[in-house]
């Protein structure tokens, strides 16, 4: 009933996120463009909001999936208001800083840390409410809201902004609005699925767990999270730094598009996470090496998809537009980050293995290299070579790769588990010749013909074959059901 669940809330969830991805699709190659330097002042503004909200939960939402399956239910409740709590003392704290650091930090950019404040304010309460929701397995709601109200809220105001009803700065208060009424409507959901009482003794709470097993974790869990966040926003922030807002502008349309790919893997950790937890737990280590394994290939092989997708059709897809002088520089962007989260895809659910398991301290280790390895490789690729903003994709390219690689590794020498199998090497195999054989056809000189005739025979080849050899299970399962429908239906009539 609960893997039922899981798939039924994993398929919803990706839904909502793939609308989302649409709604930001549309407004990446039409509306944004067309004023790349407020683009790129908005994620400069998003990257320090996605840096700070990791300090203001403090591993909250972190501890609140990793001890929530060994507590009664009224003890649940106070670790979830305890995560509310943290959140509202710790805000305040950060906020009081960004004020000190105001009258002695001359960097020219800082000012806009408290357009971003807000954000993070926002975003801090979403990620714990979205644990909640994930506890409670009721995700796809919270999800509808956190993926759609922005992706809605920003084209609305690029739209204002061109048409001169805004300016810059009235443009970015409309913009932290759309934050504060996403909060809003998660809080009234969640609070009408999850009934809890103003009592804030947390005494019974820790009784049931150890204050200092629940610090020492969530102070790891932020750790690990802050790290990744700077790790993966370092280079907003180093973009404007060396060349320019709308270079910014550039990357992030790049980023935008690529992004798309992520999104099944998205889904499919925030549901897994509590089973991966309590397999953990139970010390079932063969149950999560074949989760791990189906998994993987899982996302590898929806991944793979929409990747030739990307390979074979961006450039026919920009070539019809009528901002393509403006999306062109963006094309190899996508190509190299989309390939970067393809691996980070491929390898599976390894963070949340980590993260999950006693071993949890590692992540500070693997985030740390990674945000070492990533500054120094944008700096060097920024200041000695003249490849600019595809350097910063190269930079990030390199820096996933020996970031997952050294996961794999270490879940490897702990666990004895990979998420690769002989199946695994022919689905990668398979789908590679499959790409690559479609990518060296002739292209047709009608850029639409060419479009749909590469990405749909790309994606009919992979589903078939893998389909036919019965590389990743979930597709088989789901394909057998609608045959099966279909024929029921046939049968009636």
């Amino acid at each position: 009933m609960q893997e039922n669940n899981s798939h039924k809330q994993a398929f919803w969830f990706t839904i909502i996120n793939y609308v989302g991805i649409v709604i930001g699709v549309v407004s990446t190659i039409f509306v944004y463009p067309n004023d790349k330097e407020f683009l790129g002042i908005v994620r400069y503004v998003d990257s320090i909001a996605q840096i700070l909200f990791p300090i203001m939960v403090f591993g909250g939402a972190q501890a609140l999936i990793h001890f929530y399956p060994d507590l009664s239910e009224a003890n649940r409740k106070q670790l979830f208001k305890y995560g509310i709590r943290t959140i509202l003392a710790i805000s305040l704290i950060v906020l009081v800083f960004l004020f000190i650091g105001d009258f002695f930090i001359t960097w020219n950019n800082f000012h806009y840390v408290f357009y971003a404040f807000p954000i993070a304010f926002s975003l801090a309460f979403v990620e714990l409410f979205k644990r909640q929701a994930t506890n409670l397995q009721k995700l796809s709601v919270p999800t509808f809201y956190e993926k759609i109200i922005p992706k809605l809220a920003l084209p609305i105001v690029f739209i204002l902004l061109l048409s001169g009803y805004f300016d810059v700065i009235s443009s970015l208060v409309a913009f932290i609005i759309s934050y504060f009424i996403l909060l809003v409507l998660l809080s009234v959901y969640l609070f009408r699925q999850y009934k809890i009482n103003l009592n804030f003794d947390f005494n019974s709470l820790f009784s049931q767990i150890s204050k200092k097993d629940y610090y020492k974790y969530s102070f790891y869990s932020f750790v690990g999270s802050f790290g990744s966040f700077f790790a993966f926003r370092v280079d907003s922030f180093m973009i404007p730094e060396f060349l320019s807002f709308e270079a910014n502008g550039t990357y992030s349309i790049g980023v935008m598009l690529a992004s798309a790919l992520a999104i099944p893997a998205t889904g499919m950790y925030a549901i897994y996470a509590p089973q991966v937890s309590s397999l953990i737990k139970s010390n079932n280590i063969k149950v999560l090496g074949e989760k791990y394994i189906e998994t993987s290939k899982l996302l590898f092989f929806i991944g793979a998809v929409l990747f030739g997708c990307i390979v074979l059709g961006i450039d026919s897809l920009f070539q019809m537009l009528p901002t393509y002088d403006k999306l062109v520089d963006s094309i190899p962007i996508i190509v190299i980050l989309g390939a970067n989260v393809l691996f980070n895809m491929a390898t599976g659910f390894n963070s949340e293995i980590i993260s999950y398991s006693k071993y949890y301290r590692f992540n500070i280790i693997s985030v740390l290299v990674l945000v070492v390895i990533n500054i120094n490789l944008n700096v060097y690729f920024l200041t000695q070579t003249h490849l600019g903003i595809m350097g910063v994709a190269y930079a990030s390219l390199i820096a996933m790769t020996l970031f997952n690689s050294f996961k794999l590794y270490f879940i490897y020498s702990r666990f004895g588990i990979l998420p690769f199998d002989k199946k695994y090497r022919q689905l990668f195999l398979t789908i590679t010749a499959i790409t690559c054989s479609i990518y060296l056809l002739p292209e047709f000189s009608n850029h639409f013909l060419n479009l749909v005739f590469k990405v749909l025979l790309n994606s009919f080849l992979i589903i078939t074959v893998t389909y036919k050899l019965k590389l990743v299970f979930s597709l088989n399962f789901w394909i057998d059901k609608i045959f099966e429908k279909i024929n029921i239906g046939k049968q009636k009539r």
